[in-house]
């Protein structure tokens, strides 16, 4: 089993959150202070995860139900996780990524009513020993991150994908689920107001990751099972 000094972080949260923003301020931050960053995202990352990224966001795989939406999901990570995730960590740098395991738990899981045992199961063959570090979780109401992704579509920015099509009461369901997740791993999960500036939230931030990084943080990830 070989360890390194790699920092794995995650961005999650509801629509609208500012997820996008903030990882890449904190990106922006890491380089600027010396660090060697990898910045990426999910579904997508690698060839193959891309691939099946359309896939999921069109909405194409919907009429196959949640369980096979699940599956094209870990499959997707697991393709990212190998070819991207676990060599840059192995390399010893920084990964931030824009949603991970998490967003399944509360997606698939929570909102797509499948059992827990099947979902964590897809996710520990999908991750294969590589566990976030630090996790960032975004927090606003429901309602208000709806409606800043619906002004970002009203700016052209980038069109809804069928996430942000759903009910205001799926929406306030997920944001439930990842405060739980939060509350049951409090070591890793860090909530942080998304309700404030955007400069603050990135300050709030940038303060969580440094205290990781000047701790001398090993990260967990070893070299892949066979």
């Amino acid at each position: 089993m070989s360890f390194h000094t790699g920092l794995f972080v995650t961005f999650e949260g509801g629509e609208g959150a500012g997820k996008s923003t903030q990882i890449r301020l904190l990106a922006e931050a890491l380089r600027a202070a010396g660090h060697t960053v990898l910045l990426t995202r999910e579904p997508g990352g690698s060839r193959g995860a891309e691939a099946v990224r359309h896939v999921l966001l069109s909405g194409a795989a919907e009429a196959y139900g949640t369980r096979m939406e699940a599956i094209l999901f870990a499959a997707a990570r697991n393709d990212h996780v190998e070819e991207l995730i676990r060599p840059a960590l192995l390399r010893g740098e920084v990964v931030l990524c824009d949603r991970f395991m998490d967003s399944s738990r509360v997606y698939q899981g929570v909102t797509g009513n499948l059992e827990p045992e099947f979902v964590e199961t897809l996710q520990r063959v999908a991750v294969n020993g590589v566990v976030p570090d630090c996790t960032v979780i975004l927090d606003l109401p429901a309602r208000a991150g709806l409606e800043r992704a619906q002004k970002r579509g009203a700016a052209g920015d980038v069109a809804p994908d069928r996430f942000e099509k759903e009910e205001l009461e799926t929406h306030e369901k997920r944001r439930e689920a990842f405060l739980d997740i939060a509350a049951r791993e409090p070591e890793r999960c860090h909530v942080v107001n998304a309700m404030r500036s955007q400069d603050v939230i990135s300050a709030d931030i940038l303060s969580i990751v440094e205290q990781l990084l000047a701790s001398g943080i090993v990260s967990k990830t070893t070299e892949a099972s066979p």
